[in-house]
């Protein structure tokens, strides 16, 4: 009965295993032409991807059928973990000393655009290895699965509840467009668009050639990774910073937001939205009042020079993208905590970011404003709306629930780590840049460290919280209910 349940997933999962090892082909392309040695390690992971991929294909070609509501849940979670394993293959092969279990951390890292690193060597890694890793980034922002739900009709299945299973929000319901496929179409062209772009502004703005590819991928899908060991701190430039912040904000924003603007020809629709509007807001008041108090601690010599380094780090990390161009750890703490609390919360639904996304948060506040105005008017009819759209009870209590259980994993998981040997503050930390994919932390896994130091136990914990991060949580833990399993 189980096989009947897991072969047609597995059917479909080695299609899509057949096109990734399509994917694999641009990397073991760049490497034929950069001629860095790292050929085989991409040919040979392409082609056993590809052999593999189509021998589960042809074996499990009886059981093709079409998806139904509970097997998105199962695919998208085989999905990340597969890729992830497939995407470890070529660090593996071609790094000396680096072990299976460092090569899966920084492939869950990349796909899961966390940006958390275990290479030590950026400065001098192989350009198709620091490609691959930015891709990585690039294809996990919006979701391999959302690109595989573009090209699935072409296999032969309809990808909604694939699409619904991987794409966060509070309403999984609304589409920008009839089709799912359409969607998933319209989303990686307007990222693709934003891509070459952030692209052509970064050279510009300095950098080289291949560092603009490689920052426009990571930057565009706010995945944190960098060609560099210090980050964007290697390029020291104002004009730099300011293009990567206004990637990322534009990568933490709502796409629809980004639609409306499109088609209303206005700067306006940013404002008009409230999970935008709010966000922008909070954030601004963090930066300033943050700046403000570093520049009077006398961490700065000048309020421009502490907003500079306020501004940049607080957008980057609040909105779970990872760059650093200065070494936060050493900010007082408060400061500090503030910035990794940002990075719960800040990010819109249907962005790239991580978090509980400022929707749900939104709709919780009011929520809770009115259950207040309830106590002292105990018969008022009072309804809750988000972006002028009514929020049920059944939404709320949705919200509520992904809230709750959202923190109870952030205590559990540092509690774990502690218990793996990590002091507090690390343990911590780690947690909370992990899920909501942020990368770095603070103690050990500080912007001026890496994750390289921690045990196999502390990495396998950080991978899992990646993974419960990207997918919102539900979409893992419904894989270990009895209900799920139950016909």
């Amino acid at each position: 009965m189980q096989n009947r349940k897991i072969l047609p997933i597995i059917h479909v999962l080695s299609k899509l295993g057949v096109f990734y090892s399509l994917i694999l082909m641009i990397p073991t392309l760049f490497s034929y032409f950069y001629v860095d040695g790292t050929f085989s390690a991409f040919a040979k992971t392409a082609f056993v991807t590809l052999i593999g991929s189509a021998l589960a294909w042809m074996a499990t070609l009886n059981f093709q059928r079409e998806m139904r509501p509970r097997d998105g849940f199962t695919l998208v979670v085989m999905l990340w973990i597969g890729f992830a394993a497939i995407s470890a293959i070529p660090f593996y092969l071609y790094l000396p000393g680096m072990s299976y279990n460092e090569a899966f951390f920084e492939a869950m890292s990349g796909l899961t655009t966390t940006g958390a690193t275990v290479i030590s060597s950026l400065d001098t890694l192989a350009p198709t290895l620091n490609f691959w890793r930015h891709m990585l980034n690039w294809l996990g922002g919006m979701g391999i699965i959302v690109l595989a739900v573009a090209v699935l009709p072409m296999l032969g299945l309809g990808g909604t509840q694939l699409f619904k299973a991987e794409i966060p929000g509070i309403d999984k319901d609304s589409k920008m467009a009839p089709r799912i496929s359409q969607v998933a179409k319209k989303l990686w062209i307007s990222y693709s668009v934003i891509t070459v772009s952030a692209f052509f502004a970064l050279r510009w703005a300095g950098m080289s050639w291949f560092d603009a590819l490689c920052h426009a991928l990571s930057a565009t899908s706010l995945g944190g990774f960098s060609t560099h060991d210090s980050s964007i701190a290697y390029f020291n430039s104002v004009a730099i910073e300011t293009v990567l912040i206004v990637v990322t904000i534009l990568g933490g924003i709502n796409f629809a937001c980004h639609f409306a603007v499109v088609r209303e020809r206005s700067l306006k629709s940013y404002w008009n939205n409230q999970e935008s509007r709010v966000m922008l807001v909070l954030m601004a008041v963090s930066i300033i009042a943050s700046s403000l108090y570093l520049w009077y601690k006398n961490y700065y010599a000048s309020f421009e020079e502490a907003f500079r380094f306020v501004s940049f780090n607080f957008v980057s990390i609040g909105l779970a993208n990872g760059y650093a161009n200065y070494d936060f750890a050493k900010w007082p703490l408060i400061v500090s905590l503030w910035m990794f609390f940002l990075s719960n919360i800040l990010a819109n639904t249907g962005s790239m970011g991580g978090g509980v996304k400022m929707a749900r948060v939104v709709a919780l506040a009011k929520f809770s404003l009115r259950e207040m105005l309830l106590l002292l008017h105990p018969n008022a009819v009072r309804t809750v709306k988000v972006n002028k759209r009514l929020i049920s009870e059944r939404t709320a209590l949705a919200v509520m629930a992904f809230i709750f259980v959202y923190f109870m994993t952030v205590i559990f998981f540092t509690f774990a780590q502690m218990v793996a040997g990590l002091d507090f503050i690390t343990a911590f930390t780690a947690t909370i840049a992990c899920i909501t994919n942020a990368g770095p932390g603070l103690g050990s896994v500080g912007p001026a460290h890496n994750y390289a130091d921690l045990t196999v136990v502390q990495k396998w914990l950080c991978c899992i919280v990646m993974l419960l991060g990207r997918l919102e949580i539900f979409t893992v833990f419904i894989l270990f209910t009895p209900a799920y399993w139950k016909k």
